[in-house]
C-alpha cells in the first residue's frame, strides 16, 4: 500500500522561502504525475503545479516565476521550492499521485 509523508510546512514571513517534500513509500510507477494542491480557509482546493514522469510542469498563474515543482524518482519523492511568499499563499499543502493518493497535507501560513 502506497503511502504519501509531507514535511516542510511552517511558517514564513512574506517574500521569505519554503521547500515542501512529500515521500511515497511502497511501490509507485515513475509514470505517474505528481501533482501539488492546496486548501485556503474557506476556499475550493486549488491544483497548484504538476509534473510529469519526463519532467514536464505547470503551474497556476498566481505562483508561477515563484514556485517551482520537481521530483527524484530514484527516491520516489516530489518537492516544491517555494519563494517570494504572500500571505495569499497561506494553505494547506497536499502532494498527490493519482486518485485517491494524498499526502495528509502540511500547513504553510505566510505572515505581512
Amino acid at each position: 500500500q502506497v503511502r504519501l509523508v509531507e514535511s516542510g510546512g511552517g511558517l514564513v514571513q512574506a517574500g521569505g522561502s519554503l521547500r515542501l517534500s512529500c515521500a511515497a513509500s511502497g511501490s509507485i510507477f515513475s509514470i505517474n504525475t505528481w501533482r501539488w494542491y492546496r486548501q485556503a480557509p474557506g476556499k475550493q482546493r486549488e491544483l497548484v503545479a504538476a509534473v510529469t514522469s519526463g519532467g514536464s510542469t505547470n503551474y497556476v498563474d498566481s505562483v508561477k516565476g515563484r514556485f517551482t515543482i520537481s521530483r527524484d524518482n530514484a527516491k520516489n519523492t516530489v518537492y516544491l521550492q517555494m519563494n517570494s511568499l504572500k500571505p495569499e499563499d497561506t494553505a494547506v499543502y497536499y502532494c498527490n499521485l493519482g486518485v485517491g493518493l494524498w499526502g495528509q497535507g502540511t500547513l504553510v501560513t505566510v505572515s505581512s
